[in-house]
């Protein structure tokens, strides 16, 4: 008798669409667009691996419900699944959600039930997730707002403002949140389009 494998998920919703990186021999298939839980999303993190930009993490205090999407990992358990998503997101093995049907952790016990029944529902037996936490605050010492946020864009200069910018563009469309959409009619971030 066969014993039938675990159809392990990793969701994702920003950077890791479309770049794996060192995570990619590591999946299976491609990402199915859309189909992970809805979480609560804002580009309210700082990220050093991106040039200082703003990239987008589950906020849950001023983030709102955005799509997620998923892919297989080859992985038969959740826990080799964390290890792989923690090293290419160079994470500390804390900063990586998990749940299988019965059990989970992360920083949110909210996110950790969401996708527990959201596994449960489309028949995959665990999950992983970057929980990366909000830091607006730690690097400018000011709570994050959408005007916080623009004007923070605003003074990024030389490389860093491009990989802002390219980060926030290349995000998938159905991360569509307070801050993007208020880029969306923003003329200095238009302007910035036009040249690319």
């Amino acid at each position: 008798m066969q014993v039938a494998l675990s159809k392990i998920a990793i969701i994702g919703w920003g950077s890791l669409i479309w770049d794996l990186e060192i995570l990619a021999p590591y999946t299976q298939g491609n990402w199915q667009m859309t189909k992970g839980p809805r979480l609560p999303m804002e580009f309210s993190r700082i990220s050093p691996k991106r040039k200082m930009g703003l990239v987008v993490c589950l906020d849950p205090k001023l983030g709102v419900d955005c799509a997620t999407h998923v892919v297989q990992s080859k992985r038969n358990d959740v826990q080799s699944a964390l290890k792989d998503l923690a090293a290419r997101e160079r994470a500390p093995h804390g900063r990586i959600g998990w749940a299988d049907i019965t059990r989970g952790a992360g920083r949110m016990d909210s996110v950790v039930l969401q996708v527990q029944k959201w596994c449960a529902e489309n028949g995959w037996d665990g999950a992983v997730w970057t929980d990366l936490e909000p830091n607006f605050r730690d690097h400018t010492q000011q709570g994050f707002s959408v005007a916080r946020g623009i004007a923070y864009l605003k003074t990024l200069h030389s490389d860093n403002l491009p990989e802002a910018f390219n980060y926030i563009e290349n995000a998938p469309r159905h991360t569509k949140t307070p801050l993007r959409d208020a880029l969306a009619a923003d003329d200095w971030w238009r302007s910035l389009k036009k040249n690319q």
